[in-house]
């Protein structure tokens, strides 16, 4: 996807105009959601995430070719060359990539020419060398005699090795363009002939048979020509039969000339004809053919010659009737003077990497387009910020993508001017759905219990009516769900999870471009749209009519559709965009979860002496010792006791300390957590530990029995309430993490403790939620009345419509100043609002109770 800033020549301004649009775009939609009346929570991260989505979506492709240079640069130096930049900018970091991908192109070409100039002379030095090895075997061996004559045989093949050397010192000249290719008249059959002299036999009686045109001379670099035919017959000669015969043809035909050379074996399959001409290529995997002496150098240096001389070089079909290998050369009689300052390319062959074939081209410089191999993916290579613990793993998720978008719409028309019921329910039961279903691990334990306890946390904002609970257990649900996609195991895990989600919408950001440049990028966007637009068409046309016809499917769709204004539609844009950015950032979390071990912490800390973790372990047992002692001597002592101790009444005593006791919970947690990784690994030290430590724990139950029996003695002191029932709640599952530690101590299941106070901390709240929390305080509220004739009716009526049911119960006039109090709660709800709690709450309230008794009311609403 090619960037709109793409045609912008000047790095400088693409970064002004990205800065300008995306402060544009947050100051009018701020704008719009201010004069619509959003919410500022609302309204702050939807324009944050719009002016985000600008941004991406202007910056797409500015940074990529840095990131691809990156990349290029690293596999240069492991020596892949083949690496280039796609950049379609013509600002400066467009500049710079095509000067990186023509240094690319020059190193390649360079390192090319030198992997083949030592190919090259390692084939041609061998058949001298050999030569030489031969004669001084022979006279070493005493085969021959030491005399002039075969002494002046290993001189010849040395001459011949100096001779070779030099002319392939030459040959790199020309190669590399320095040095022009020597052209002089040539007598074809000359060379032929001398060629066919001097070919180093094989071990095979092989007969040669010459056919040159009269007086044909040609202009050639007749030691390049002599190559490309030595090669050519000494290829004729190997893959012939014994005895055999290898057939030389020369001819002119116009401005050309054709030599061909036929062999009588068993020829070449037209599939592996190029093959042939590839360094290093075989016809066959046979081991024999390269014990037989053959490199797959020969017929791709006899091409290079050709290709030198602006000929070509190519197997052909035998005549009819005939079998064996039939090489064709096509030369010109007078190539220019200058065809070639500097060999071609080199392309390597994609099915080995290493390997070098000899097909040539006249461009010295290699395509800027990048090789099929340099197509990696950016994100997945450099990113600075998130790859090394966060790779963006995934290629896209259309599917997810669209169920996100669902949500939204679902979000938006579903939240705005509805209360607690059913509307909410099915956008939190919808967002989970997609989350679970992108989850990659949901089928691993732990993350399938997180997924269903996430599902139950949805329930009490359609079975009650108390708003703070159903904030909790949503609240709860979110958590818990984001944990369990990403399978943390520790505590500091779990809080990295929940930054990552926020963090979400930026990493996946370059996801979610992949994802609708599949979904644009199919060729069915079109068909799509067209289709959504007759659909709304017919459900228009039929709607209307079907509405106009019949009164109560017209009250059906009038309590289905939302009543819309400017301020409502913007409004629902603004919940949609929330919603459904933030089911889409939960998604991909659990799509593409970040690496949790990398979290720091995970290693224990050096050990230590005994002493230096005994110590204040034992000091802490001794200070919880003397609080339980204290509290002791007040069970005994009673409340006479507190008062002549104090000065203090019983139920000010125990108001005093709740808080504290909590505090001192949880700083027990961090003496236990500090002090077991201070441990050393002796037996002993292990057994110390388990005894402080386990000490600790028992009075830690203690102090947590201790806030419990108090906070219990408030209420019924001071009556019952939401925050008191919550704090028991609370402590109470301080009270099982307590034991879970002390439990770990012993068998060594730390790894699952934190998940254990995750999972439990959950169900709690989930068993806080059963147990209807305002009906339940009700209930001890009107059981303390009935006792002690005490009862704050202002605080009953104020709790929601889940207590008016059990404070019915309440005697008359009372009972009538309840349903005055909870007059405004009560009222028919729509369909989506439909509450369980409020449906009892209006079933059990009769509507003209409290019309005829209001005034019977006692003064005041606490009653004492």
């Amino acid at each position: 996807m090619s960037s709109p800033l793409a045609s912008v020549s000047s790095i400088k301004v693409k970064l002004g105009l990205l800065v300008v649009a995306s402060v544009l775009v947050a100051m009018v939609i701020s704008l719009v959601g201010h004069d619509a009346g959003v919410p500022l929570l609302l309204a702050v991260p939807v324009t944050l995430a719009l002016a985000l989505g600008v941004t991406q979506l202007l910056a797409v492709g500015m940074t990529s070719p840095l990131r691809e240079m990156t990349e290029a640069a690293r596999r240069m130096a492991r020596g892949d060359y083949r690496g280039r930049v796609r950049t379609e900018t013509t600002d400066e970091v467009g500049e710079l990539a095509r000067a990186f991908n023509q240094m690319a192109a020059e190193l390649d070409t360079v390192d090319r020419e030198q992997r083949a100039l030592v190919a090259t002379v390692s084939h041609e030095l061998r058949t001298p060398l050999a030569g030489l090895t031969a004669v001084l075997e022979n006279l070493s061996d005493g085969v021959v005699p030491a005399d002039g004559e075969h002494l002046e045989a290993a001189v010849a093949q040395a001459r011949r090795l100096s001779d070779l050397v030099s002319d392939l010192l030459e040959l790199s000249r020309v190669d590399a363009g320095v040095a022009p290719l020597p052209l002089a008249d040539v007598d074809v059959e000359g060379v032929l002939d001398e060629t066919v002299a001097e070919l180093v036999p094989t071990g095979r009686a092989v007969s040669f048979a010459i056919q040159v045109a009269p007086g044909l001379r040609v202009r050639a670099d007749r030691a390049r020509l002599r190559q490309l035919i030595v090669n050519l017959l000494d290829n004729a000669v190997r893959h012939g039969p014994d005895r055999g015969t290898v057939t030389v043809r020369a001819d002119q035909r116009g401005d050309r000339w054709l030599l061909e050379i036929s062999d009588d074996g068993p020829g070449v399959p037209p599939a592996m004809r190029e093959r042939a001409f590839e360094r290093f290529g075989r016809l066959t995997d046979d081991p024999s053919s390269a014990a037989a002496g053959g490199t797959g150098l020969g017929l791709a240096i006899a091409r290079w010659v050709a290709t030198l001389h602006g000929g070509t070089v190519r197997f052909v079909d035998p005549p009819e009737g005939t079998s064996g290998a039939v090489l064709h050369v096509d030369l010109p009689v007078d190539p220019p003077e200058r065809l070639v300052t500097r060999h071609a390319v080199v392309l390597p062959d994609a099915t080995h990497p290493h390997h070098l074939t000899s097909e040539p081209t006249m461009n010295a410089t290699a395509p800027s387009m990048p090789s099929p191999t340099s197509t990696a993916t950016p994100a997945l290579v450099m990113d600075p910020v998130f790859a090394k613990h966060w790779p963006d793993a995934v290629r896209s998720g259309r599917p997810v993508v669209l169920a996100a978008v669902v949500v939204g719409f679902l979000g938006g028309v579903l939240l705005p001017e509805h209360d607690q019921g059913l509307a909410l329910f099915v956008v939190l039961a919808a967002a989970g759905a997609t989350v679970a279903w992108a989850a990659r691990h949901r089928r691993d334990p732990f993350t399938l219990t997180c997924l269903v306890l996430a599902g139950l946390c949805t329930l009490p904002v359609v079975l009650l009516d108390a708003e703070w609970i159903a904030v909790l257990c949503v609240l709860a649900g979110a958590s818990v769900l984001i944990a369990g996609v990403t399978r943390g195991r520790r505590l500091l895990e779990f809080v990295v999870a929940g930054i990552a989600w926020p963090l979400s919408a930026i990493r996946g950001l370059p996801w979610l471009g992949r994802s609708l440049r599949g979904v644009l990028g199919t060729g069915r966007a079109p068909r799509v749209v067209a289709t959504a637009a007759w659909s709304l068409l017919a459900v228009l046309v039929f709607g209307l009519l079907f509405v106009s016809a019949d009164a109560v499917m017209a009250d059906w769709v009038d309590q289905a559709l939302p009543d819309l204004t400017l301020d409502s539609f913007v409004l629902r844009c603004f919940v949609g965009l929330f919603v459904g950015g933030v089911t889409l950032a939960a998604a991909y979390l659990a799509l593409n979860p970040p690496n949790l071990s990398a979290v720091p912490g995970a290693r224990s800390a050096a050990t230590a002496h005994r002493f230096e973790w005994l110590v204040p372990v034992l000091l802490v047992d001794a200070v919880f010792a003397l609080f339980v002692a204290a509290q002791a001597s007040v069970l005994f002592g009673g409340h006479g006791y507190v008062q002549r101790t104090t000065g203090l009444t019983y139920a000010d005593y125990v108001h005093q300390g709740f808080g504290q006791l909590v505090v001192a919970t949880l700083l027990m947690f961090i003496v236990v957590w500090g002090a077991s990784r201070r441990v050393g690994p002796t037996t002993s030290d292990r057994l110390w530990m388990r005894v402080s430590l386990g000490l600790l724990c028992a009075l830690t139950l203690a102090v947590v029995v201790s806030a419990l029996h108090r906070i219990q003695l408030y209420q019924q002191a001071y009556g019952f309430t939401q925050e008191r029932l919550l704090a028991v709640v609370f402590e109470s599952w301080l009270g099982v993490v307590v034991v879970a530690v002390a439990v770990a101590g012993i068998v060594r299941w730390r790894q699952w403790l934190a998940r254990f106070a995750l999972v439990s901390g959950v169900v709690g709240l989930l068993g806080l939620a059963a147990i209807n929390p305002d009906a339940w305080i009700a209930r001890h509220n009107i059981d303390r009345y009935e006792e002690t004739g005490k009862l704050d009716l202002g605080y009953l009526g104020s709790l929601s419509s889940d207590a008016l049911p059990t404070a019915l119960s309440l005697p008359e006039p009372l009972r009538a100043c309840m349903l005055s109090l909870e007059n405004d709660d009560l009222g028919h709800d729509g369909f989506w609002e439909w509450n369980l709690g409020r449906q009892r709450a209006e079933a059990a309230a009769d509507d003209k109770t409290y019309l005829d008794v209001v005034g019977d009311c006692p003064d005041g609403l606490v009653l004492e």
